[in-house]
């Protein structure tokens, strides 16, 4: 792994070893910026708030015939998070995953994150990670870390569940263990679909779209509206506001002219975009018939960058379609069901021979012997 690491992570000096010391982590959570500190604390008590509303509750169902059925949520052992970086870090890739995984109550948690050109995780994945409770730091990225944390090495345990964003080599290798490995969805480049009012602000809207434009070149971007007009300044103001930004990449934006505004809930359930932004008085009204986005922000101040840090919805969203059948990441990520089933001496004599029924059916008599001998 290290060799890997030294080969294909963006690394001038490759890391000593790969397991980071968790008092680096802890020494870099203390010397954060006040500022920054807060901003990070406020974004991971709003991601967790959010996160322990979605834990479900045991359920028991108790059956005409006499028999019980319980189904309970619990905790994978050890779950693998990955924040991608290299030249850049993403703190809060680390918290968006971290803090499901905690709050399902996973004992084990390892991040993987690259190293940057000095050989070292950066300062604030660390500062997240031990914000976190984090302690099992691996100086790792690429695909080459996926497999590690899915198949373990001489130094590295395998996980059960493997979540988090990364490129599309990342993506793939996630593909290639599932199975081995559960993981939380095979998110690709970030999306951005835009519907406008007509008194929607078109600098705001640039701004967003070319928030979404600073993942890169391949994050489509799509604005909607009745009016041709509107359009129109949507599309002058992001050109304007691209040209003066230099972390904006050149992402295709489509302008799309629709009949009316349930015209554009109905191209964005057909599309399922990551992310679905509002822009109207009617928003809440609109927001309600949609059915497929990652997420949807509704109205004129909820902007994606809001979800994407602090908001306390989870940024790691279904892409290319996928919100047809998947969500944001979540507790459920990290854990599975299991059912118990109790069934009385009465139950038993009065389901035996449906049982016995069905399996002669289907070829598997002893199945309901099985069943029959407890009447």
């Amino acid at each position: 792994m290290l060799e890997l690491t030294a080969r294909f992570d963006a690394t001038e000096t490759p890391p000593g070893s790969l397991r980071v010391d968790p008092a680096l982590a802890e020494s870099a959570l203390a010397a954060l910026d006040p500022e920054l500190r807060e901003a990070m604390e406020v974004a991971a008590t709003n991601v967790e708030a959010v996160a322990a509303a979605q834990l479900g509750e045991e359920r028991h169902v108790e059956l005409p015939q006499g028999q019980t059925v319980a189904v309970r949520e619990v905790p994978v052992a050890a779950a693998g998070i990955y924040a991608p970086g290299g030249r850049a870090a993403y703190p809060s890739s680390v918290l968006m995953c971290a803090i499901p995984a905690r709050v399902a109550g996973v004992g084990r948690i390892a991040l993987a994150s690259p190293p940057g050109p000095d050989g070292r995780v950066p300062q604030l994945v660390l500062a997240a990670a031990a914000l976190c409770g984090i302690e099992e730091i691996y100086a790792m990225g690429g695909a080459q870390a996926i497999f590690a944390l899915a198949h373990g090495t001489e130094t590295i345990a395998p996980v059960d569940v493997i979540a988090g964003p990364g490129n599309a080599w990342v993506r793939e290798a996630k593909r290639a263990v599932y199975g081995r490995v559960g993981i939380d969805s095979l998110a690709g480049p970030s999306e951005l679909m835009l519907v406008a009012g007509e008194d929607a602000d078109p600098q705001w809207a640039a701004l967003d779209l070319c928030a979404q434009a600073e993942h890169g070149p391949d994050s489509p971007l799509v604005a909607i509206a009745v009016e041709e007009h509107v359009l129109e300044a949507i599309a002058a103001a992001a050109e304007a506001a691209a040209g003066e930004r230099p972390t904006v990449a050149d992402a295709p934006l489509a302008l799309v002219q629709v009949p009316d505004l349930s015209d554009a809930i109905d191209l964005a359930n057909a599309y399922a975009p990551e992310h679905l932004e509002l822009f109207g008085g009617d928003a809440a009204l609109l927001a309600e018939r949609v059915t497929t986005a990652g997420c949807v922000f509704a109205g004129r101040h909820g902007a994606t960058a809001f979800g994407d840090y602090a908001a306390g919805s989870n940024h790691v969203l279904p892409t290319g379609g996928a919100g047809r059948f998947s969500g944001p990441l979540g507790p459920a990520a990290f854990g599975r069901r299991i059912s118990t089933v109790v069934i009385s001496g009465a139950a038993a004599g009065e389901l035996a021979p449906q049982v016995d029924a069905l399996a002669r059916a289907e070829g598997f008599p002893v199945h309901g012997e099985s069943a029959m001998i407890r009447r």
